[in-house]
This record gives C-alpha cells, sequence and structure tokens, in this order.
C-alpha cells in the first residue's frame, strides 16, 4: 500500500477520496439545506469562500434551537464541575487486592481522573467539542482530529469522507484540507511540483488513515504524492480521528441530523415568516390616494405644514390599505404553533440551569434527565462514540507526557458515565451516605468493630474529588503517635509510681531523723 501511494498510482489517496465523495454527496446535500434554515455557516455550499455572502433566514427559531442544544449536551457530556468519566478496576483485578488498600487505589485513580479534567480544561477542549455538536445537530456528522500534542481541530461533513462495517465501526478515513503552499511542512513542500515557487495557491493535503488487521495506517498526500516520513503505523486505540454521528442509521457510512427529522417544519416556518415579513413591510407603507377629478390639489396637500387648512373635500382623499388582518392572522397562528412544536424539540423552554457562572450538581443532574428523556439514544451514542475515544486519546496524552503513570489496560479501563449518574464519582458518594445511613442503627461500637474506618475515609475523599494526601494521617504517622501516646503515658505512670514511694518514705524518714530521749 505504501509503494502504491508513494508512486501516485491510481490507488493514491485523491483517488480514493474520490471514489467516496460519491456515498457522501446525498447526506453533503441534505446537510446543506438544513444548515441553510439554521445556521448557513456550519456547512456551506461548494465553492463558498470567506467573502461569500451566506443566506440570512427569516426565522431564528432554527438558529436559537441549535445553539441551545448544543450548549445542553456540552454541559452534559463535558460537565464543569465533575469528571464524565470515572476508572474502574475489573472484577478479577479487584479481587486479588487486599480490601485494605482498596480505598487507597480508588483514591489514586481519582487523582489521575481529576488530572485528566484538567488537561482538557488547559488544551480548551470544549471550544472545538462545542463546534462538532453543533454540526452533529444540522449535518449529523463531524470529525474531530485529536494530536497527541496541540489542540484539536474540526472538519465538517465537506471535507472528510468515511467508512464503515455493517456494525458501524470505522473502517476508513480520509481529510481533505486546502492550504496554501507555503503554509505546508517542509516534507510536504519537498514533494510538490514546483517547491521554490513563491506562488500563493491553494493545493489539497490528503490524509488517510485505514485500518489494517490489529493497527492503522496513516500516510499523507500532496498533488498525487505521498510526503515522505508520513507514513505511520498506530494501535487501534490510538487513532487521532474520532468520527461522529448524531443519529445512527444500520448500513449507512454517516448519521443523520437533528435538524432533518423536523426539516418541515423549519421549511414551513421559514416559508410563513417570509410571507408575514414582507406583508408587514407592504403594509407598512403609507400610500394617500386622490381622486383625479377631484376638487383637492394633491400639491396643496403635499406642501401644506402640519394645522394648515387646504381646499377640498374628504371624499377626494384616502389611505390605501391591504386589508389582509383575517389572513395575516392566520398565518401568524400557524407560526406560532409551529414555534411552540420547534421549542419543545429543541429544548427551548424547560430546563432549570441558572444565568450563573457556576452550574450545581442538581442542575447538571436535572439537564442530564433532560436530554436523556428528549434525546433517548442519541445521548448514549454520544457516550459511545465522543466520550470514550476521546478519553481514552487524553489518557494516552498524559502518558506519553509523563503526567500519568502508565496503567495496564487489560486491568484498568475508563467508564462513561452517561444519563443520571452524568457526574461521575458523585454518585459513589450518595452511595457512600446511603450505606453508612442504614449502618447507624447498629451503634457506634459495632461500626468500629465491622467497618475499615482508613478505607471509608480514602473512598469518601476520592468521592468527594479531595486530595486526601496530607489531610489525613498515614499508617506510619499513627504509628508514631500511638508510640509517642503510650511513651508518654508510661512516663506518667512512672513518675506517678516514684511520687508514691516517695509519700510513703516521707514518715520513715521524719522519725529517723528525731533525737532520741533518755
Amino acid at each position: 500500500m505504501q509503494s502504491q501511494l508513494m508512486s501516485g498510482s491510481p490507488q493514491s489517496v485523491a483517488h480514493r477520496y474520490g471514489q467516496l465523495e460519491a456515498n457522501r454527496m446525498p447526506f453533503l446535500e441534505r446537510g446543506r439545506r438544513a444548515a441553510e434554515l439554521t445556521i448557513p455557516t456550519l456547512l456551506p455550499k461548494a465553492g463558498s469562500t470567506s467573502s461569500s455572502d451566506f443566506p440570512t433566514p427569516f426565522q431564528s427559531v432554527g438558529a436559537r434551537g441549535t445553539n441551545n442544544l448544543a450548549s445542553k449536551l456540552l454541559l452534559a457530556l463535558l460537565p464543569p464541575n465533575a469528571p464524565f468519566f470515572r476508572l474502574s478496576i475489573d472484577e478479577q483485578t479487584a479481587q486479588m487486592i487486599a480490601p485494605k488498600k482498596r480505598g487507597e487505589i480508588e483514591a489514586s485513580l481519582a487523582k489521575i481522573e481529576r488530572v485528566a479534567m484538567q488537561e482538557i480544561e488547559t488544551t480548551a477542549a470544549r471550544v472545538p467539542i462545542y463546534e462538532a455538536l453543533r454540526s452533529l445537530i444540522v449535518t449529523g456528522n463531524a470529525l474531530l482530529f485529536v494530536p497527541p500534542t496541540g489542540g484539536i481541530r474540526v472538519f465538517r461533513l465537506d471535507r472528510f469522507v468515511v467508512k464503515r462495517d455493517a456494525m458501524g465501526n470505522v473502517l476508513e478515513v480520509i481529510t481533505k484540507e486546502t492550504v496554501a503552499r507555503q503554509a505546508l511542512p517542509p516534507e510536504a513542500q519537498a514533494v510538490l511540483s514546483e517547491p521554490n515557487s513563491t506562488d500563493q495557491a491553494n493545493v489539497d493535503l490528503y490524509t488517510r488513515c485505514v485500518l489494517v488487521k490489529d493497527y492503522w495506517e496513516l500516510i499523507q498526500e500532496v498533488e498525487g504524492t505521498a510526503v515522505k516520513g508520513s507514513y505511520a503505523k498506530i494501535a487501534v486505540d490510538r487513532t487521532p480521528f474520532i468520527p461522529l454521528r448524531f443519529i445512527r442509521v444500520d448500513g449507512e457510512d454517516y448519521g443523520r441530523g437533528y435538524v432533518e427529522e423536523y426539516f418541515g417544519d423549519l421549511a414551513s416556518l421559514e416559508s410563513l415568516t417570509q410571507a408575514i415579513v414582507e406583508g408587514a413591510a407592504a403594509a407598512a407603507k403609507l400610500l394617500f390616494l386622490v381622486r383625479p377629478n377631484g376638487t383637492t390639489k394633491m400639491s396643496a396637500l403635499a406642501k401644506a405644514p402640519n394645522g394648515a387648512f387646504v381646499q377640498g373635500s374628504d371624499d377626494d382623499v384616502s389611505v390605501l390599505q391591504l386589508n389582509k388582518q383575517n389572513d395575516f392572522s392566520v398565518a401568524q397562528e400557524t407560526s406560532r404553533q409551529i414555534t411552540e412544536r420547534m421549542a419543545f424539540a429543541f429544548l427551548l423552554n424547560t430546563s432549570v440551569q441558572r444565568d450563573a457562572e457556576r452550574v450545581t450538581a442538581e442542575e447538571v443532574r436535572f439537564m442530564a434527565q433532560e436530554l436523556e428523556s428528549a434525546l433517548g439514544g442519541v445521548y448514549s451514542i454520544l457516550s459511545q462514540e465522543l466520550q470514550a475515544p476521546f478519553i481514552e486519546l487524553v489518557m494516552n496524552r498524559l502518558e506519553l507526557q509523563g503526567k500519568i503513570p502508565m496503567m495496564p489496560k487489560e486491568a484498568v479501563k475508563p467508564q462513561i458515565i452517561t444519563g443520571l449518574e452524568a457526574l461521575g464519582r458523585g454518585q459513589d458518594l450518595n452511595k457512600l451516605a446511603t450505606f453508612l445511613k442504614f449502618l447507624q442503627p447498629l451503634g457506634a461500637d459495632i461500626l468500629a468493630r465491622e467497618m475499615n474506618i482508613d478505607d471509608y475515609i480514602n473512598r469518601l475523599g476520592a468521592s468527594l474529588g479531595i486530595e486526601t494526601e496530607g489531610l489525613i494521617k498515614s499508617p506510619e504517622q499513627k504509628a508514631m503517635e500511638a508510640q509517642a501516646a503510650q511513651q508518654a503515658q508510661q512516663q506518667q505512670l512512672m513518675q506517678q509510681t516514684m511520687a508514691g514511694m516517695a509519700e510513703r518514705a516521707a514518715p520513715q524518714l521524719a522519725q529517723g531523723m528525731m533525737p532520741k530521749q533518755g
């Protein structure tokens, strides 16, 4: 494969991209129609540039609904105050661990989770993911590129092709980037037909990632020739490309957008709103009609100041009216009903989120429940196709940078928390509190005898996201304090013994010092 790509044969990346474009075309057309009714810049027409004029919809319900739904999905998928995943140990490994060590391991895993969330915050991953969510809602497809270093990129539907198997697993991804010649890296400029040219014309850079048995092959191509040094083999779980779908359809390589399901209502609302706006503009135009053979002169009316007296008859002058109130009322009532349906579909009316900097855990929990009930399987698809591979790549990046230790993949795996459990380890806190609540009637003596308090404290700190190191006494510190207390008790006991002996010996000494009488 590499030799074919290097030689620029018909099996080149550009040729393969053209083959897969035909399957993408119907999804691309539907996505562009949906973008015209919501946010046209999400998927512009072919040939559009930064200087192109985009159509402006007459109604804003589509744009408001898209932004609102994307914001709620972002807050539920990446909650700002808790990890959206938890590192869990498989049952076999858990049985091999001593019970007293389980709490320490949970605390260590919780610390790694906090490091991963800090990495997500410092790399500003929410911005590109929010952009990807908007594209998913409108067009149904988006592609995330998460490199080992640097920021995250988002490819819209007209910039990539994808091939999946019958189960929906990704087999091949090809991206197409149009960049300036001078913006290419030196390795890519070396394969250009005119590498020393100062022409600023754009060239197409193709990147292909294809699954071969148990690994991924990655290669880049410019002008039909592979870039030297770009060929690489990547592990199955380390591919930097994450193809996303909003609504999955069996047997299709691409997903369907949320807007596509409500395209009829949006198109009807667009037509009605346009008619109402244009009709209102026509009705707002003020025109006076004067009878041609009347006694009133138009010039006298036009030149007369306010409050002046003009010769004429009021029967000669009238105002042009449309008399379309009934027709407009029908259009307005229909548009109002459609707007209510769209507001319900895009969750514009149901939310308890406050306009504040910090959002409480209860609000995030309610929003996750709202999304789960309104969107159903869509929320689960995003958790499996977005959250799971994304956190895998973040963990891999932290391991390469040495910020977290290398963990055995077969023993420790990230578990995505979705739905009502969207607050990660925060649910462990509720379970621990409930567990202790049911044990309290047994009495403090039985709890002290039956429970391992150290392990409970470690798990409690991990659930709260608190670093317990330095806050909770270590076993060595407890042993030293116990030894010091024992020594102090022995020293006090010795002093009390010496004082008692001295008190008993005092009368005998006093009697021995008295003079004897004859």
